[in-house]
Formats: structure tokens, C-alpha cells, sequence
């Protein structure tokens, strides 16, 4: 294979998280996929291993994925980028996880870069690492970006300091267009 043809995350790590129940189906399967298909290996990280249930809309109960690692199994420096999904149980379940808290914590602190996607951002919020960041979420976390300091803008995918993050399932091929660009310039 050519330089030319290699792919852009080649030899890069990502971690996507999921919640054991409650994480939006796309906003997992895409990202993943994306990331996947521009040469990442991915690990599926939760809470506990085992099989998670995503849902489709919050509401309808979907498919299950396998988690792979447990938070407290893995490092920050085990992976160039991490991936939260929204789904707003899920992410409401994945900040109450202080080992996950504190894996994205420390990623970030560490300078590595993260997609972060809908009600995913709660688990910035309770990482705090929002103070001084412009992002995006679900309309809904508006407030909850403001008080944790950050400024909240209102626009398909927002980049800060390789921090990606985007509003909801209608924004998910910029997100993803965005991860993997956004990915592969820290990797460089």
C-alpha cells in the first residue's frame, strides 16, 4: 500500500463508550464506523463488560453491542481518541460512572482529542473539562454548558482544541467527517 493510499487513522486507538443500557444506536454505530473505516482500531468501553442495549430515538429499545473493556481495565494512554455517544439515558448512566468521568478527564487534560455528540457533553460537564470550551450539544444542555463555564453555540459540529461536538442524529456526517479529520491531525 502507498502512502498515498494509507488510511488516515492507521495505527490509532479509539474508545467509544456505552452505556450498559440507553445509548443512542446511530450516534454509537456511525462514529464507530466511521472511525473503523479510516483504519482505527476501536474499543467498545463501558461500565462493565458484557452486552449493552442501545435505543433508537430514547424511546424504542434497539439492537445490543458487546462492551469490550471495562473503564477500570484501560488508561488514557491507551487510546489516541475517545468517542461519547448521546441518548440521554445513557449519557445521564456514563456520567454518573466516576472511572469513565475520569478516563475522559484525563484524555483531555492529556491534549488527545474526543467526539462528543447530543447528551453526550454531560459527561464533560461532570469531567470539568467544559470551563472556557465552545461546544455543542442537545438544545437541552444549553444551560448546563453555560453554568459549567463553557460558551454553547447552536451549529452542526463545533471543533475547540480537538474537542469535537455536535447536536443530535441530523448532524452525525459532519460529526463523523469532522472525528476522523480531527483524529488523524492529532495522530500526525
Amino acid at each position: 500500500m502507498s502512502e498515498s493510499d494509507s488510511q488516515p487513522l492507521e495505527g490509532t486507538t479509539v474508545g467509544i463508550f456505552l452505556a450498559p443500557a440507553g445509548s443512542e444506536e446511530i450516534e454509537f454505530t456511525d462514529p464507530k464506523a466511521a472511525v473503523a473505516d479510516a483504519g482505527a482500531t476501536v474499543d467498545v468501553l463501558g461500565s462493565e463488560t458484557g452486552e449493552a442495549q442501545t435505543v433508537n430515538n430514547d424511546l424504542e429499545w434497539s439492537d445490543s453491542y458487546d462492551v469490550e473493556k471495562a473503564f477500570t481495565e484501560v488508561a488514557a494512554n491507551d487510546y489516541g481518541a475517545l468517542i461519547v455517544p448521546g441518548g440521554a439515558v445513557g449519557a445521564d448512566t456514563l456520567r454518573t460512572d466516576e472511572n469513565g468521568v475520569e478516563l475522559l478527564r484525563q484524555h483531555l487534560e492529556d491534549g488527545k482529542p474526543a467526539g462528543v455528540i447530543c447528551h453526550g457533553p454531560w459527561a464533560l460537564i461532570e469531567a470539568g473539562v467544559v470551563d472556557g470550551r465552545t461546544l455543542t450539544s442537545y438544545h437541552s444542555l444549553q444551560t448546563d454548558v453555560r453554568n459549567a463555564g463553557g460558551e454553547w453555540v447552536d451549529e452542526e459540529v463545533v471543533v475547540d482544541d480537538g474537542l469535537v461536538t455536535s447536536r443530535n442524529p441530523d448532524d452525525l456526517e459532519a460529526f463523523c467527517e469532522t472525528i476522523v479529520d480531527e483524529f488523524a491531525a492529532a495522530s500526525e
